[in-house]
């Protein structure tokens, strides 16, 4: 799981205090726009556990965290649903990516035969690692055979194969980092506000999840099939205290992204042009294009013909990196040149003479000759 480090804590911290203005990674518009998905609707009743209705429980929190977060100024709230309708998956997706929005959040309630699971879990998008995994996410994705022609649509895909995870095409795995981000907020503020157990940041092959362009999370608020934990999440106080710890984690992540923007263009601004058009001498410059949990081989073929590439390991994710430079205004043109391919969220990330990874703000810090 991703953690911010202390000192971006304070510089939040400060930076607010100071009052900023935000800035956000993924719209050119004056707000940051949330989508919420209430999973299920319609015909598709999710999972029933106690006779609990998830369809019913997850519209409940969704439309909780979404009042809620409708009360920032800056920030714009879209749901994919707000009554008992049924929304194919791809129709989700498709209302977040043409929206341009910064977040997708798709709510929903666990359930298995074992009465004895429970706690909270968030996942991002990924091969699963496991079979509990691979069970949730083929539960979730059954949805699809309420779809017409739904084989057609989703390219053959077979939500009860196991086999069609094993080809799961990862299409968001640029957002993966930022994804994971927001998933360990979530988790966390699950953790602390709630006596639920905390089940983790997880990956799973979620169809709902492939099919968006921007950071994408799937909330298990619990389990229905518990007998205790069904009747706090069906209570009107458990549906409350679930869609504050929600609220507060989207709160949390949005401002970690404005901060990490602000510190970037601060960075910038404090180092004349005459700096950066000349070499560095103990830093290198890459641009990231990607972060997996998979390991890819680090050819162009496999990266949009883009060269050289390499590949850069942080805890359990792979950062996939193009070009290099000691140079920052280079590493721009390096930076636009991979927007241009499609890496539309591509940016440069620094690294010392002994091959760790530095701030833009210490990179651009350091001195010719130093």
């Amino acid at each position: 799981m991703i953690r911010p480090s202390s000192s971006l804590l304070l510089l939040v911290f400060f930076l607010i205090n100071l009052g900023f203005t935000p800035m956000y990674s993924q719209t050119d518009s004056n707000k940051f726009v949330v989508v919420i998905d209430a999973g299920h609707g319609g015909q598709d009743a999710g999972n029933t556990g106690n006779n609990y209705s998830e369809k019913d429980i997850a519209l409940k929190i969704a439309l909780q965290v979404g009042k809620q977060l409708e009360k920032y100024e800056d920030l714009k709230i879209l749901y994919t649903r707000k009554t008992d309708v049924f929304i194919p998956l791809d129709k989700r997706a498709e209302i977040a990516n043409k929206s341009d929005a910064d977040l997708f959040v798709s709510i929903h309630c666990n359930g298995v035969r074992n009465p004895s699971p429970s706690g909270t879990e968030t996942f991002v998008l990924g091969l699963h690692r496991n079979k509990d995994n691979l069970e949730v996410a083929m539960k979730e994705n059954s949805v699809i055979k309420f779809e017409e022609d739904y084989q057609v649509k989703y390219d053959g895909f077979d939500p009860d194969s196991p086999e069609s995870y094993i080809g799961f095409t990862i299409m968001q795995e640029e957002f993966l980092d930022q994804s994971a981000l927001l998933a360990n907020f979530v988790q966390k503020q699950f953790s602390s506000s709630l006596s639920l157990k905390d089940r983790g940041v997880k990956q799973a092959g979620f169809l709902v999840l492939r099919e968006t362009y921007m950071p994408s999370v799937l909330i298990e608020t619990g389990f229905l099939t518990n007998k205790n934990e069904g009747a706090f999440l069906n209570s009107q106080s458990g549906q409350t205290q679930l869609a504050n710890a929600i609220v507060n984690g989207i709160n949390e992540y949005k401002n970690i992204i404005n901060i990490e923007a602000l510190e970037s263009e601060l960075s910038e601004y404090k180092v004349s042009s005459s700096d950066v058009m000349q070499d560095f001498s103990s830093v290198v410059f890459k641009i990231q294009l990607a972060a997996s949990s998979r390991k890819i081989d680090p050819s162009p073929e496999n990266f949009k013909k883009l060269s050289p590439i390499t590949r850069h390991q942080e805890n359990d994710l792979f950062k996939y990196l193009f070009g290099e430079t000691r140079n920052y205004m280079s590493a721009q043109s390096l930076r636009d040149r991979a927007k241009a391919e499609g890496y539309t969220s591509a940016f440069i990330v620094a690294f010392n003479s002994s091959g760790d990874k530095i701030s833009i703000k210490e990179a651009l810090n350091t001195r010719v000759g130093d």
